[in-house]
């Protein structure tokens, strides 16, 4: 029982990191259909946000909640500019805008480089996230229950957003059916901006937490935009709540490789039940539904 509940609790802990890192993938790549590598660079953003403040504020706890507005706005607007300057161009056609937002991703890297240096950067985490608290008589890191907490909160204020907001509605009708939302009066394009803010922010959230678990550098976001993919695929494109149960599914499967082989191991292990997976059932877990006759 207690192997059970210890592998539980690092499954649900691996699996609030890969939810935090896809819940904003999930809107710009599931509801508009850009493939968008430069995701991971957007996580990054927010990871250096929270740098920043950190330096202008000294403490560690006030930086760390004042950074995760400013890592969302810094994250969204980022989100906006790459949707304006190219992405506009480039819709229905997803091998492009892979392409042009890999392009994007090195160029943001090398930015960052000149910007911050080469070295990686150490966020300190707060008095209060620090040691470890007990759950059911096992010992979780607090900064990873914070994560968890941020990623179900993060997970709630978007479902809030599209289920009771007027962009909600707007960004549901635009992806059910464009022609038709278009004949009623919503603009679509501007829908499109707003999604891809929305989820950009999300990323720079992402990215500030992260900062909690190791350093911060260029090359912080290609260690998680694959997972992300892969979690936004199984769960279903486009999907929230497909979103949440693949993330924290897949965590678990993580979690209970790795007890019994390595990292590594257990990495291509978890691949290969993904690829089964969509041999099984293509669309993931939950398909989006359309009022679409094509």
């Amino acid at each position: 029982m207690d192997t059970f509940t210890n592998q539980l609790v690092a499954g649900l802990s691996v699996g609030s990191v890969l939810l935090l890192v896809a819940l904003g993938l999930s809107l710009t790549f599931g509801q508009l259909g850009v493939i968008n590598m430069a995701h991971g660079e957007f996580i990054m953003a927010g990871a250096y946000t929270a740098y920043v403040v950190q330096q202008a504020i000294s403490d560690p706890g006030a930086s760390l909640l004042i950074s995760i507005p400013i890592g969302f706005a810094v994250g969204g607007a980022m989100g906006l500019i790459l949707e304006i300057a190219l992405i506009s161009r480039l819709y229905h056609r997803p091998l492009d805008t892979l392409l042009v937002t890999f392009g994007v991703s090195l160029i943001l890297q090398q930015l960052a480089r000149d910007l911050f240096g080469a070295p990686a950067k150490q966020v300190v985490a707060p008095e209060w996230l620090s040691g470890q608290t007990s759950l059911a008589g096992v010992d979780v890191p607090k900064a990873r229950l914070f994560i968890f907490v941020l990623s179900i909160t993060a997970v709630l204020a978007v479902s809030a957003v599209l289920k009771l907001t007027p962009l909600g509605r707007r960004i549901r009708a635009t992806v059910q059916n464009r022609d038709l939302a278009e004949t009623i009066g919503i603009p679509t394009r501007r829908i499109d901006r707003y999604t891809f803010f929305i989820g950009s922010g999300i990323a720079g959230v992402a990215g500030v937490g992260l900062t909690l678990l190791g350093s911060t550098g260029p090359t912080l976001g290609t260690s998680y935009i694959v997972d992300a993919f892969l979690v936004v695929v199984a769960g279903g494109i486009g999907q929230v709540k497909g979103t949440v149960i693949a993330a924290f599914g897949l965590g678990l499967l993580q979690a209970t490789f790795e007890y019994s082989t390595t990292a590594s191991i257990a990495k291509m292990l978890l691949l290969l039940v993904i690829v089964l997976f969509l041999q099984v059932r293509p669309q993931g877990l939950f398909t989006v539904r359309t009022r679409s006759l094509a």
